[in-house]
């Protein structure tokens, strides 16, 4: 018995001996961190308006994004919202990489954001089960005008899908793996 405490007593000892490697290494990592951050170079990167330009042949390559922060959520700040330069184009952005997450400190910044293109496809038979709830909602909830707004949006997707010969509506966001503020 007394061999298993002297066993139990060792195998913590290594456990924290261990752990505390891991800090030293989380340190190490956080001053790359800084250093891959003011590396980010601002002459390369593009407003979200001109991103989306090209959003379709860029999903899943790597891009380097600037705008100014809107929105951080609120509970685990994993994600903001970025509007472009025409201040009427926004993108979501998932803290991902180096990123630990968003701080409510940064809406009004200007941030240059690197991470990938990604695309969400909301297909037509998501749409229409959408419409059919918003339409059932509507005539129960007294809240008419989120309704009304609600149904717009579907029938912007709608009319979107229509111009571009698609079954589909895509919503693009970045997985963000490095940003800085602009100064």
């Amino acid at each position: 018995m007394r061999i298993f405490y002297l066993f139990m007593a060792a195998l913590a000892v290594s456990a924290t001996l261990a752990s505390c490697g891991n800090n030293k290494k989380s340190g190490e990592e956080s001053a790359m961190t800084e250093q891959t951050v003011q590396s980010l170079d601002p002459s390369k990167a593009l407003y979200v308006e001109e991103i989306l330009k090209n959003a379709e042949q860029n999903i899943g390559k790597k891009i380097t994004l600037k705008g100014f922060v809107t929105h951080t959520c609120k509970h685990s700040g994993r994600r903001c919202f970025v509007i472009g330069n025409d201040q009427k184009t926004t993108i979501r952005v998932e803290a991902r990489g180096n990123i630990g997450g968003f701080n409510r400190e940064l809406i009004g910044s200007e941030l240059i954001i690197q991470g990938t293109l990604r695309e969400n496809k909301l297909t037509k038979e998501y749409i229409d089960q959408a419409e059919e709830q918003l339409k059932e909602k509507q005539g129960k909830e007294g809240d008419g005008e989120t309704c009304d707004a609600e149904l717009n949006n579907i029938s912007s997707m709608r009319q979107w899908m229509k111009e571009h010969n698609k079954d589909y509506y895509s919503i693009y966001y970045v997985e963000g793996t490095d940003y800085e503020v602009v100064e």
